[in-house]
Parts: C-alpha cells; sequence; structure tokens
C-alpha cells in the first residue's frame, strides 16, 4: 500500500482517522494507530510484520538493560563497561538483521565474482522500510545509552514510535526524543489539522503529478535496452538524467510532505526533511538540505563518535570517507551506491580544504557556485541511477556523443511532449511558494485596502488549495494501478 494509491487516501486514511477521532483516550488512540501501521505494513507481505516487531523486542530489552548500568540519577561516568557492551550487543543484532536481508546477495555475487565461484544462495527478498525503522530503533538506544531518555516502559509504544504507518516506510528518520512527549500527550486542533491536509495534498500533488511524470520521462528516455544497445542520443541522456533529478527530488520529498501532513492531523509534529535543496550554492549546503534525517544520523551517531572534524587533517578526511561509504552503501546493496558516496566526498573534501569558499559572496559568484552545486549533483544523479556499471558506461559514452549522436533518437519529441509539465516541475523544486507566502503573510498584516485583499487571498488559498490539490492529484491517478515511492527500494 503505497500514500498516492486512491485505496490509501479514500478508504485506510478516511477508516483509520475516523476511529482515531472516536477513541475517547490517547491510549485508545494510541492502540488504532498501532493496529492501523501494523495492517499497513503487512499490507506488502504479513510475515515482514514480525521482522519489524523482533527488532522492535531486540531494542526494547536493550536499551534497558543499558539504563540499568546506569546509577540513580544517571551519572555519564557511571557503568560504561556493561552499558557498551548491551549497546554492541543490540545495534550489531539490529544491524545483523539489516545485513541478512538487505547486503547478503551483494556480498555473495561480489565473493563470487573475485572467486570465479557460482552463488547458489538464494535471493532474500528485501522488506520494506527495513533501512528506516532499523535506524530510527538505532538512534532511540543510542540516546538512552547517552543519556538523552529513559527506556520507554511500554513495548506497544516502541512498538507504534517503529511501525507509525506516517513513516515507517520511507522516512524521515524520526528520533524517539522528538515524539517522545507526543506519544503519551498531545492535542489536535482544526488548525493544525487543516494545515496537515494542506501539507499532505501538497506532497499528493507533488508525487501524483509531478514525480509521476518525471519519472515516465526518465524511464522512456534512459531505456536500458536501447542504451545496452548504444541507440541513445546524448540529448537523451542528458534530458532523462535531468528527469530523474527532477524526479527523485519531487518523489521523495512528497513522501515525507505526506508523512509530516499525517502526523501533523494528529498532533504529531516531525522535523523537516528537505530544504529546497537544488537552490544550494555548495555540495555541502546541498547535504545540509537534502535528506535532513539521514544526514543527522551519520553526523550525530557515527561522524561525532568518530572524532569528527576535532581531529587531524587526515583523520578528518578518513571520517568523512568512512561516513559518505556508508551512506552510499545504506541506499542500495550496489556498488554505484558506494560510488555516489565517495564521489561527494570528494566535492566536500575539496570544498573544505581547497576552494575555501567566504561564506556569503557576492550575487555573480552566488550563482556561479549554485550552477557548479547542480552540475555535480546532477552527475551523483548519474552515478545513482545506474546500478549496472556496462549500463552507465554506455550512457556515459551516449552523453558524450559516442554512441547514437546528440539528438539521433528524436529526444526532443519527448521534451516537446512534456515541457510544460517539466517546467512546473523545475518551479516545484525552487523555493518560490515559501517567498511568495511569507510575503503575503507580511502585506496580510497591514491595515487598509491592501491588507484585507492580502488576507482574502490568504484564506481563500488555505480552504481551496487541499480540496484543489486532492481533486487533481485523484484525476492523475485514476487508472494508475501501482506508483511506488523511489525509496521504498531502500
Amino acid at each position: 500500500m503505497v500514500f498516492s494509491s486512491l485505496f490509501f487516501i479514500f478508504a485506510f486514511l478516511v477508516l483509520c482517522y475516523g476511529v482515531y477521532l472516536f477513541a475517547p483516550t490517547v491510549k485508545a488512540k494510541n492502540t488504532v494507530l498501532l493496529v492501523f501501521s501494523l495492517i499497513f505494513y503487512a499490507w506488502g507481505g504479513p510475515p515482514l510484520v514480525l521482522l519489524l516487531c523482533l527488532e522492535t523486542l531486540i531494542c526494547f530489552v536493550g536499551a534497558h538493560l543499558i539504563w540499568s548500568c546506569h546509577p540513580a540519577p544517571f551519572h555519564p561516568e557511571g557503568g560504561w563497561g556493561g552499558k557498551k557492551a548491551f549497546l554492541a550487543v543490540t545495534v550489531g543484532m539490529c544491524l545483523g538483521l539489516l545485513v541478512i536481508y538487505k547486503y547478503t546477495g551483494f556480498f555473495t555475487d561480489t565473493f563470487c565474482a573475485l572467486f570465479g565461484l557460482e552463488n547458489l544462495i538464494p535471493k532474500v527478498a528485501l522488506p520494506i522500510g527495513i533501512s528506516f525503522y532499523t535506524f530510527q530503533l538505532i538512534s532511540y538506544v543510542a540516546d538512552v545509552y547517552r543519556g538523552e531518555t529513559p527506556p520507554q516502559r511500554s513495548y506497544a509504544k516502541l512498538l507504534l514510535y517503529a511501525a507509525l504507518f506516517h513513516q515507517c516506510i520511507a522516512g524521515p528518520i524520526v528520533r524517539y526524543v522528538d515524539v517522545q512527549r507526543e506519544i503519551d500527550r498531545r492535542t489536535m486542533s482544526l488548525d493544525e489539522a487543516w494545515s496537515g491536509m494542506l501539507r499532505f495534498t501538497v506532497g499528493l500533488g507533488k508525487k501524483a503529478v509531478l514525480a509521476n511524470t518525471c519519472a515516465t520521462v526518465a524511464d522512456s528516455l534512459l531505456n536500458p535496452e536501447k542504451l545496452g544497445g548504444g541507440q541513445v542520443s546524448s540529448l537523451a541522456v542528458l534530458l532523462g538524467v535531468t528527469a530523474y533529478m527532477l524526479q527523485i527530488y519531487l518523489d521523495f520529498s512528497a513522501y515525507s510532505d505526506m508523512a509530516i501532513g499525517m502526523g501533523r492531523m494528529i498532533g504529531f509534529h516531525f522535523k523537516e526533511n528537505f530544504n529546497y535543496p537544488y537552490a544550494a550554492d555548495s555540495v555541502t549546503d546541498f547535504w545540509r538540505r537534502w535528506h535532513i534525517s539521514l544526514s543527522s544520523f551519520f553526523r550525530d551517531y557515527v561522524y561525532i563518535p568518530l572524532g569528527g572534524n576535532r581531529c587531524s587533517k587526515g583523520r578528518h578526511i578518513l571520517n568523512l570517507l568512512i561516513v559518505w561509504a556508508l551512506t552510499g552503501f545504506w541506499h542500495g546493496a550496489s556498488w554505484n551506491f558506494i560510488l555516489w558516496g565517495v564521489y561527494f566526498v570528494v566535492f566536500l573534501i575539496l570544498e573544505k580544504y581547497v576552494f575555501r569558499w567566504k561564506k556569503h559572496g557576492n550575487a555573480f559568484t552566488s550563482h556561479l557556485r549554485r550552477i557548479y552545486t547542480l552540475i555535480v549533483v546532477w552527475f551523483g544523479w548519474f552515478l545513482f541511477r545506474f546500478d549496472d556499471m556496462s549500463l552507465m558506461g554506455q550512457a556515459l559514452r551516449s552523453l558524450f556523443g559516442a554512441n547514437n549522436g546528440f539528438n539521433g533518437d528524436n529526444a526532443h519529441y519527448t521534451l516537446k511532449s512534456y515541457l510544460f509539465i517539466l517546467m512546473v516541475a523545475v518551479l516545484a523544486c525552487a523555493p518560490i511558494v515559501p517567498v511568495l507566502s511569507k510575503k503575503l503573510t507580511a502585506a496580510a498584516e497591514r491595515e487598509g485596502v491592501a491588507g484585507g485583499l492580502a488576507r482574502a487571498v490568504t484564506n481563500t488559498v488555505a480552504v481551496a488549495a487541499p480540496i484543489a490539490l486532492l481533486i487533481l492529484s485523484a484525476l492523475a491517478l485514476v487508472g494508475d494501478s501501482y506508483n511506488p515511492f523511489l525509496y521504498f527500494r531502500f
């Protein structure tokens, strides 16, 4: 089941929130959410729920064992040996499950290829969302270890945290400390619920109208059979990867928008996961804006414990290489994802130690830096797209005109057919709406006719936008039986 399906929007979500509203207490509401979350997750395969429950149980027990080593009240210097042992075992078991399900095929394929052996080990199906809920649970255990939160006394509440259908499948990676209070005590208001509905429908529109169309363009132009046969032109690769660049942002940020919106409707407040990354003026800035929950996870639980940048230059570079190799590997069990991570760390190191850009430059240099960043990110998505190295090589040849020239396959007809929607997609990637909203809000606070007009426009948009976006998205989804989010595969 996916958020961008008519069944989810008009059946599952309506039924879940309808029952939720009539639940008399927070405890009853949590029960409703937990039951519906487990049903939602089981939709992709009932046995997979057992894995989620098992991993939650491991972290539930592990966190309590870690906390039992704390003196009361908590003192960081007390009981380090036992704490570290319990932490290592708990995190090791979680990562072990992740490795078994996600990376067994990669390791066995690589080993057999190196030694010329036949791989007889069967492929293991990847449980949907395992990378996300594993990292959530690890962050919970790590925060208990660091004394930032006591362990959750109720297994059911911890399972709700891990399985909550808003963010269980594809993020954002929600820290337990950020929602701990709201699991036990949260309030709802009409304004918050409508604000959440608006955020949900914005994400739905991004996915159903824009991301799915960009996916159609990217898939048609980067057809594996044509690429393998050297039948793709330079324009097709250029346009196809650009469409994929738009798709991956609109698709993933749409999921985050919908998750944040659904949470807000019932009193959960998840942190932002994207901040218009294609407006960044450096690769460093891009990664402060893209998939913020994942970047902050690796920063807080890997990079800083390794020593961060408070060490020698050589050790700092090694820390960056480790973190970004792991970041790439987290995205997928394939060499192209590791190359993708290492590719970005090269530019992060260059910006830190070679370019040494001033934080604030003039307008001209700022625009040049944005162009440079977009080019670097574009080639990064090129690496991300092709997990088949031979296809990646053919795509590179085609990009530079070695296979089918600049426009040997009439890719310009595809560009003409989808030009309008691609232009809208580009605008959706830019921070235009927040800027206009801020100006409109400021104007609405003024007195007089202009202020009254601005207030009328603001109120009209607030009421009409969710309805219009829902109708438009529903029309786009009619006949579209399955349109999974890209990050489901991670």
